[in-house]
């Protein structure tokens, strides 16, 4: 016969005593070892449970928090970073009328909690007559 035919052949007879007798060694030696495991790491109890349940929760929570506060750092450097660009382009501006336009138009913190008026009468007066006058004769720089 050739392996082929041998190995079905073989597949449905009996095995022999030295196969049996080793099988029966394997699965004896596994049940000992599992039997050595428990032993040595005994199933924790509805206390420690309880208790890594909780130990748990307050990692997650306190991942959770860390994660809130990078989250705010990083609005707080972009908010500060976008507010600087602002200023600059403002201060680079040709004209101060042109300054004070983009100024209003474009406000550095964008955060801005009371919209009330700001400027006093004399100063509101003063803006309002640079952004009045046409022909720069205010504003106009001397090179």
């Amino acid at each position: 016969m050739n392996p082929v035919q041998k190995s079905r052949y073989n597949a449905y007879e009996e095995p022999s005593k030295d196969v049996v007798e080793r099988l029966a060694n394997t699965k004896k030696r596994l049940v000992d070892e599992k039997k050595e495991r428990e032993k040595q790491n005994p199933k924790p109890t509805k206390e420690e449970l309880v208790e890594k349940d909780q130990h748990a929760k307050l990692i997650g929570q306190l991942k959770a928090a860390e994660a809130r506060n990078r989250i705010r750092i990083m609005r707080l450097r972009y908010q500060a970073n976008k507010a600087q660009e602002i200023n600059h382009l403002i201060s680079c501006q040709p004209s101060a009328m042109k300054a004070v336009r983009l100024q209003a138009l474009v406000p550095s913190k964008s955060d801005i909690t009371e919209k009330n008026d700001t400027l006093e009468k004399l100063a509101r007066d003063q803006v309002e007559a640079l952004l009045n006058d046409e022909t720069n004769l205010i504003t106009q720089r001397i090179s």
